[in-house]
């Protein structure tokens, strides 16, 4: 069964492998494959996200955090950023964390989430997020550099909570 609960400096080395991994297929993230540990654990863990971890007996296999998309009169749209363990894929982990982050935010109090900036080649990520109620509200042109597609467009992808 998969849990998830929020992340703590202790699941740093849980975490890394799995951000490490994603990243360095140049195809989802706009980090260079080649960043570093600390520079990476340091974004996805730092204080204005909420970040949590999804478990299976015991063994981290997927991390998301949860952040408002904008200050001051925007902080009520919330945004967010998920990554699975490749090894993991498949597993309904990726649903399960929309979905608690969904609630997460709800609890919050945000009444609506907002994602910048999701990678149009990324089919199992466009397809999960129009599957909880996501909808592509914007498009932009030749916005990421993908590893081997080349240019790409990123959608701007938005749902009312």
């Amino acid at each position: 069964m998969i849990e998830i609960r929020a992340a703590a400096q202790a699941d740093r080395s849980a975490i890394w492998p799995i951000i490490k991994a994603v990243i360095a297929r140049g195809d989802t993230y706009v980090f260079a494959p080649g960043s570093s540990e600390d520079e990476m654990l340091d974004y996805w863990l730092s204080p204005e996200k909420y970040a949590y971890v999804a478990e299976e007996n015991g063994k981290v296999l997927g991390t998301y955090w949860l952040k408002a998309n904008q200050p001051g009169l925007g902080s009520h749209i919330a945004n967010a950023a998920y990554m699975v363990s490749p090894d993991s894929k498949g597993k309904g982990i990726g649903r399960r964390m929309a979905e608690h982050s969904l609630e997460e935010a709800r609890r919050m109090g945000f009444t609506a989430m907002q994602f910048n900036f999701v990678v149009k080649s990324n089919s199992a990520a466009v397809t999960l997020w129009k599957s909880v109620g996501f909808e592509v509200i914007g498009e932009i042109p030749d916005a990421f550099r993908h590893r081997s597609e080349g240019l790409t467009n990123a959608y701007i992808m938005y749902r009312k909570l």
